[in-house]
């Protein structure tokens, strides 16, 4: 039996987040938390995400970052969608490419999907109001990989409150060379970010094409409303020195299955391609 709370009741955050984070290790789906307790809206999500980051440091898993999702404005539409969500990513979930020797086991994840993002790692906490130029500053590298999402909800048919909850949809990130701010100037690095697009192949093949400009104009700028949106939070900390933050996908997001190997080309930024291969 779901979660049935009376309508007047507020939901129960540390009661939603024991049974996804079961559901989660169970590898079992379970219907959408909003069409089963009333009331649960975004508020309500992210003070599941508070609960989750509780529990699963209880049991020896540590925050190392944030997910942020949704940042695509051309992907909006297909999931229904509309606005930029986040999660926390966590030490046993983010791991170097490279430590893989190139291979991903898919097994642990439910109906996975493959998004090439560009991600930042924080040398100083950004502040509310930063301009994009002041963001780039807090940044002490850059560096491309791929998220591996997954879906708690049959289909992949969810409102927004329900991918925050469970977990901002975070099954894995895949952290590709970490490229130092220092390797080139502001100014370089403030208009390449603007401006770069990433081809996404399967087998050889190119599945799709994304651009800088389609995550809110930039990754910076998914930085920089990640930043505001925390500002406004009372229960989540603010972002912090040494922490991840991945912008989101440039391209759609696509099921990948055992046997297949993805790659990516970027142009426009001085960050390789990248290429996994699942089992």
């Amino acid at each position: 039996m779901g979660l049935r709370p009376a309508p007047s009741a507020r939901p129960d955050a540390d009661a939603i987040a024991a049974e996804l984070v079961a559901a989660r290790d169970a590898h079992r789906q379970i219907a959408p938390l909003s069409q089963r307790i009333a009331g649960f809206g975004l508020d309500e999500a992210y003070a599941v995400t508070e609960a989750v980051r509780r529990l699963r440091r209880a049991r020896g898993e540590q925050p190392v970052g944030r997910k942020i999702g949704f940042t695509n404005r051309t992907i909006w539409d297909e999931y229904g969608v509309h606005a930029p969500i986040w999660g926390d990513m966590y030490d046993a979930t983010v791991r170097p490419l490279a430590d893989a020797g190139g291979a991903f086991d898919l097994a642990p994840l439910l109906e996975p999907r493959i998004e090439p993002e560009i991600a930042f790692g924080l040398a100083c906490a950004p502040s509310p109001g930063m301009d994009e130029a002041a963001l780039l500053g807090c940044v002490a590298w850059v560096a491309h990989g791929f998220e591996i999402v997954q879906s708690l909800f049959p289909g992949w048919r969810f409102a927004a409150a329900d991918t925050i909850a469970a977990f901002g949809l975070h099954g894995a990130y895949l952290l590709g060379p970490k490229h130092p701010i220092a390797e080139r100037t502001a100014g370089d690095w403030l208009a390449a970010l603007a401006r770069f697009e990433i081809a996404l192949s399967r087998d050889g093949a190119e599945i799709d094409r994304g651009r800088a400009a389609d995550l809110l104009g930039g990754p910076l700028s998914a930085l920089r409303h990640l930043v505001e949106l925390l500002a406004h939070d009372a229960r989540n900390p603010p972002l912090a020195a040494g922490e991840i933050v991945t912008t989101g996908t440039v391209t759609r997001a696509f099921p990948v299955a055992p046997g297949e190997t993805w790659r990516t080309r970027v142009t426009g930024l001085p960050l390789e391609g990248i290429a996994v291969r699942f089992v």
